[in-house]
Parts: C-alpha cells; sequence; structure tokens
C-alpha cells in the first residue's frame, strides 16, 4: 500500500477538529460509572454538569475545552506500506496548522523563550509526532490527542533507587495527586510510568494517561499496581474538580520498560477529565475513524 501524503494531511487536519469536539465512547462510560458510585452530592452535581457540557459541545459542534492543546500525532505504521518519512511528517504539520486555520482554532502553541505565537498549533518540534511499527498487512493508524496545559503540567519524574522499593513508587504517585488537587480538572486519568531511562519513563505515563479506559497494563505486575493505585487515589476525597467526593480519577494507568540494575525511576502525567483523542486507520479498503 502506498501512503498518500495529500491524504495524511487532509486526515490529520479531520482528526484535530474530531478530537476537539467529540469525546471518546470510553471516557463517556467512565463518566457514567462515577456517576452511579459517587456517594457525595456537590461531587453528583459536578459530574452531572461536565457530561451536560459535553453534550452541549456535540450538539452545537462546537469545541469542549478553549485549550486546543500542544498536538500530538502518535503514527503506527503496518507491514508492506511504502511512504516517505521526511513527508509524512511535514503532511502531518501541514494537518495541524490546516485545522487551527480553517477552524479559526485558538493556537496555544508559543516559542519557549520569547513566548512568540504563529497561530497555527505548530513550532520548533511541535506537532509532536511519534512513529511506531506492528505487524497489521497494509494498515496505517494515526491517532491525535491535544494534550492541553492543565493536565500536562501536572508531570513529574523522580529517579528512585532500586532499594526505596515499590511502596516508594505508589508513594510518589499518591503525593502528586494530593499535591494537584484539583488543579487537573479531575476527574483524571492518572499515567504512571515506571522503569527505563528518565525519558522514556515520562513517555510512557503519557502513553499510560491517553490509553483508553477499562485497558490494563499488559505487565501482570504493572497490572496489579495499577488496580491498587487507582483504588487508593478515590479514597483521597479530592473529587470532581477538587471539590470532594471519590471521583477523583477514573483510573489510574501504569506503564512499564525494563530499567537500569541502580534505578527505578517513576514518573506522573495526569489527562483531564476531558480526554481528548481521535483516530484514523488506513487501509487499501479506504479510511475509517474511530
Amino acid at each position: 500500500m502506498d501512503l498518500n501524503l495529500d491524504e495524511v494531511e487532509k486526515i490529520c487536519a479531520d482528526l484535530y477538529l474530531r478530537a476537539l469536539q467529540l469525546l471518546p465512547p470510553d471516557i463517556k462510560a467512565g463518566f457514567s460509572e462515577l456517576q452511579r458510585t459517587e456517594t457525595d452530592a456537590t461531587g453528583q452535581a459536578i459530574l452531572g454538569t461536565m457530561v451536560e457540557n459535553i453534550k452541549v459541545a456535540e450538539r452545537t459542534r462546537n469545541i469542549l475545552c478553549q485549550d486546543t492543546g500542544i498536538p500530538i500525532y502518535n503514527i503506527t505504521i503496518g507491514r508492506n506500506v511504502a511512504f516517505d518519512g521526511a513527508g509524512l511528517k511535514a503532511a502531518v504539520r501541514r494537518g495541524a496548522a490546516r485545522s487551527t486555520k480553517e477552524n479559526s482554532l485558538r493556537s496555544s502553541v508559543v516559542h519557549p523563550i520569547t513566548r512568540k505565537n504563529d497561530q497555527n498549533s505548530c513550532g520548533i518540534r511541535v506537532p509532536v509526532i511519534h512513529i511506531d511499527f506492528d505487524d497489521r498487512e497494509e494498515t496505517v493508524s494515526i491517532e491525535m490527542i491535544p494534550k492541553g496545559s492543565g493536565s500536562e503540567n501536572g508531570s513529574f519524574l523522580k529517579m528512585l533507587l532500586p532499594s526505596d522499593g515499590i511502596t516508594a513508587v505508589k508513594r510518589f504517585v499518591v503525593d502528586r495527586v494530593i499535591e494537584l488537587g484539583g488543579r487537573v480538572c479531575p476527574p483524571t486519568i492518572v499515567g504512571v510510568g515506571i522503569g527505563g531511562t528518565s525519558d522514556l519513563c515520562m513517555h510512557l505515563a503519557k502513553i499510560a494517561a491517553t490509553r483508553p479506559l477499562r485497558t490494563v497494563c499488559e505487565d501482570a505486575e504493572g497490572a496489579k499496581i495499577e488496580a491498587e493505585l487507582s483504588r487508593a487515589v478515590n479514597e483521597l476525597g479530592i473529587g470532581p474538580q477538587g471539590l470532594g467526593g471519590r471521583s477523583t480519577a477514573f483510573a489510574v494507568h501504569v506503564e512499564v520498560a525494563a530499567t537500569h540494575i541502580t534505578q527505578n525511576p517513576v514518573a506522573v502525567n495526569i489527562q483531564c477529565h476531558s480526554a481528548r483523542r481521535a483516530r484514523a486507520t488506513f487501509t487499501p479498503g479506504g479510511i475509517a475513524f474511530s
């Protein structure tokens, strides 16, 4: 299959708007579950308001949050796909800029030193583009995630020692959730990376934070910690928007990687209640959105 870069540009533009307007079905189901289990009256009221806001945004074809975020594109390429790598990255960048201009989106991307905003959601090394490969035949998937600052500011890394033990990992995660309180617009998805190098660990936390709800860490030990932390976080009483209740997080998600014998990094990355993402899959039969 030859990957058409003009189509990639158009789809990347469409995905940006789609992610901003349509909350994924698993997050909507997560809200329903929290509404079923929340016992605090204030928490129930806030959850109800959030759900209504989601319905209004979709009904009026408005965006879910004014923060259009830093655009992230995760691209997974299967077997027997022909493409120009440099051209692919350029097409993704054009798509993000095109969507910003054509849909009058607020550009949230600035130069880190001058704070200059080119008003196209692009800048040095932005959009963030991750490219990976799998064994699916003639298939390319592009996932778009607009990562807002409110939740991205809830990012932390600590280089623990093996002697600190797994208890220190759990303590670090819970302490960061307490520290953030309502600043990350809970209920959240708490992404946790364990292991790897410092940069890989932070990337794992981002993968975990943007993973669909009801998915489970593929590593058995990671899955155990995931379940324990999910229970612990929702016993903190922070609740929706930090105003009290059990609904502090939809879930805690964990991703792990092998690491060095003398270190054990742990990272936290938060995803706010507007956990936006959109995906398109290219095959010889056409393009499907999910």
